[in-house]
């Protein structure tokens, strides 16, 4: 890899799955370790300053996006602010500004997948400030990637996965939409997609826009949830062996979680050749880091 390579969020699953991943490969980022009060944009301005990356991965807002429960408005706003400081810098610069995204951007009113050229229409404060993100880096930062994923899923104790298997441990109803659709994306595979994206533009291919990357096989929470149940039980006692079903429309987060949210990922295919991965392959391996680490 000729570029030097910044990697803000570097103790965040994603960012861990990426050191891992590059270093099999002879990889490496510098992985700044943010300020006490996090990354702003006083602290960003001194940092690109002083280093010059010739591309820099931002994921130091992972868990709040991609992770977290809820986050406030206000939490969002300051990380819009930095973000579009962070992608005037890398302008200024001339960095390649790699940004995650989310399938959030989109109310989930359609129930066939949806491209890049779909127009976005963001439900909850989230999938809003991550749509004002984009724009903000696409109207700043020429030289940038954008990858939306889908259903991220990490080895995080309080993530997404975690708080599920915390909750199938005690003898409790566990209720999922049976009619909410989405791409799960193991952690792994969403590192796997970022390194290819960046050693490709090590090549100085100018593959700049707006990405999907999702795992292959759309599916219900109801039947995620069941697959996560069996992979766990062979690791973990649990005290819940199947989830309930439940309906979208009755989920206490139905007014911000999309219920269609399936990716079309031909765009990535023809672009970087990066092909989808099949998600059940990659739940074994999550959940023994879940549970070692847990």
């Amino acid at each position: 890899m000729r570029m030097r390579l910044m990697l803000l969020g570097g103790g965040s699953a994603l960012g861990q799955a990426l050191i891992r991943l590059g270093a099999e490969e002879d990889i490496g980022f510098l992985a700044p370790r943010p300020p006490d009060s996090g990354w702003d944009p006083a602290s960003l301005t001194q940092l690109l300053d002083d280093t010059r990356p010739d591309a820099l991965i931002n994921l130091a807002y992972y868990f709040d996006w991609f992770q977290a429960e809820a986050v406030s408005e206000q939490r969002l706003a300051q990380q819009e602010r930095a973000v579009e400081r962070l992608a005037e810098l890398c302008q200024h610069h001339n960095i390649i500004l790699v940004q995650p995204s989310s399938y959030r951007v989109f109310d989930g009113s359609r129930a066939t997948a949806y491209s890049e050229k779909d127009e976005p229409v963001p439900l909850g404060l989230r999938g809003q400030a991550l749509w004002r993100i984009e724009q903000s880096v696409r109207a700043t930062c020429p030289q940038h990637v954008l990858l939306r994923f889908g259903w991220v899923l990490d080895e995080s104790i309080d993530g997404v996965l975690g708080r599920f298997l915390t909750r199938a441990e005690q003898p409790q109803e566990l209720l999922l939409a049976d009619d909410r659709r989405g791409n799960p994306t193991p952690v792994d595979d969403a590192a796997r997609v970022i390194l290819s994206v960046l050693k490709q533009l090590d090549c100085a291919a100018p593959l700049w826009g707006t990405y999907h990357y999702a795992g292959n096989e759309a599916t219900t929470p109801l039947a995620l949830g069941q697959a996560i149940l069996t992979e766990a039980a062979q690791l973990h006692k649990l005290a819940v062996q199947a989830p309930t079903a439940q309906a979208h429309a009755a989920r206490p987060d139905a007014s911000e979680e999309p219920q269609h949210a399936v990716l079309a990922c031909k765009k990535i295919l023809h672009t970087f050749g990066i092909k989808p991965r099949a998600w059940r392959a990659g739940l074994p391996p999550l959940l023994d880091r879940f549970y070692r680490h847990g």
